[in-house]
């Protein structure tokens, strides 16, 4: 139960409603929709174990589950409603070993923000909208609106005011501490006048922060002229492609990739971003023949960053922005027409040796991901067999 969730709108459920859930349950699910829309959230049917919620009970967060505030936690009552002051909600369901009953349903969907002024974490910078109808309103022009660099010059449309900030450049400072690394700059409204000015200057402060589980962005205005506070989260881009040799020179382009049993697989990780200060490894990959389902067979070559198959092995990256690595084609293709690949990466800051980037094999079978730390999943495949492949000897 529980996972990823992105569509725009839809229902979540306790295990097998309408029927009983089951005893020593702990699903967390993450809705996440588009930058600049906000989540709604209401429950529709609650049948659960009554009281003082300590055995069996439901939380809503207004964002990821580890560093957002609670927006509530009950088991019975009138339905609730809730919406989200970000793009991102985290719904939780716990259950202990007493008493089971129906659970509980609930739709969320997805509402325009509203804002006037916009912001994206995206890769390589970020992406903020200014309005100028907003702009206008406040008594003041494009013309005005400059960052703290002023050679970094915003575009200008007839509706809006664009800026383009890398996070290594125009003024934008990072700053690193025990739960977050930040990206900040600021836009900057300046009043006209060199004698007297009847307005206040607004100053728009723009972050990007790494959390646990992602990227939160926050923009907010100072100097008591606009009260603009905006959350939006986001994930890493991410991507894993095969190449022909050790050399990791020709990418595989040809999709199905058809290979022989035992043949050599060669995978680049790779991390789009535009902060050198990275660092991207292998945290687990698992193969299975239904890219929606990865439990019910499922073979790991690597799990908590031990290897688990023997051909398994690290090749020396030339930039800590990518992760090569190797396996073998493995038994079970033989009887299964397609197999798919899910990695999960863990990305962390670069030279901190108390991340799990550096820490490699981990013996837990579940490991917390610091705050300076993200996992993300990246499904690649499918792989199959070429007609009349036979094994081939393996040579590292």
């Amino acid at each position: 139960c529980g996972g990823s969730v992105s569509d725009s709108s839809g229902i979540l459920q306790s295990p097998n409603y309408p029927g009983s859930y089951p005893n020593k349950v702990d699903c967390v699910w993450e809705i996440q929709v588009k930058n600049n829309f906000r989540v709604t959230l209401t429950f529709r049917d609650i049948a659960m174990q009554s009281g003082t919620c300590q055995h069996d009970y439901i939380e809503v967060y207004d964002g990821p589950l580890h560093s957002s505030p609670l927006l509530g936690r009950f088991c019975s009552g009138s339905f609730p409603a809730y919406v989200s002051s970000s793009n991102m909600m985290s719904v939780r369901f716990h259950s202990d070993s007493r008493y089971s009953f129906r659970g509980f349903q609930a739709h969320y969907s997805s509402i325009p923000a509203g804002h006037n002024t916009t912001i994206q974490c995206l890769p390589d910078y970020m992406h903020v909208v200014v309005s100028r109808r907003y702009l206008q309103s406040q008594g003041y022009s494009a013309q005005q609106v400059t960052l703290q660099d002023s050679r970094c010059r915003p575009t200008v449309t007839p509706r809006e005011v664009v800026f383009n900030i890398p996070y290594n450049g125009c003024g934008t400072t990072q700053e690193e501490n025990d739960d977050t690394i930040n990206y900040s700059n600021t836009i900057r409204v300046a009043s006209s006048g060199s004698i007297i000015k009847r307005k206040k200057n607004i100053n728009l402060h723009v972050s990007c922060k790494m959390l646990r589980k992602g990227w939160q962005q926050v923009m907010y205005a100072a100097e008591d002229t606009v009260d603009v506070n905006e959350y939006q989260f986001g994930r890493y881009d991410m991507n894993i492609t095969f190449y022909d040799s050790p050399a990791f020179q020709r990418q595989v382009r040809s999709s199905p990739y058809l290979i022989g049993l035992n043949q050599n697989l060669y995978l680049q990780a790779c991390l789009r971003n535009s902060d050198p200060n990275l660092k991207v490894v292998v945290d687990t990959c698992v193969a299975s023949p239904d890219p929606r389902d990865f439990n019910t067979l499922a073979y790991y070559l690597v799990r908590n960053g031990c290897p688990r198959d023997s051909s398994y092995a690290t090749y020396y990256s030339p930039s800590s922005h990518f992760a090569r690595f190797k396996f073998n084609a493995f038994e079970f293709m033989s009887r299964h027409p397609s197999v798919y690949l899910k990695c999960q990466m863990l990305v962390c800051r670069l030279g901190d040796y108390s991340s799990h980037c550096y820490r490699g094999c981990s013996s837990r079978a579940k490991r917390d991901t610091s705050a300076a730390e993200e996992e993300v999943e990246v499904v690649v495949g499918p792989l199959q067999l070429r007609e009349g492949a036979a094994p081939r000897g393996s040579t590292r």
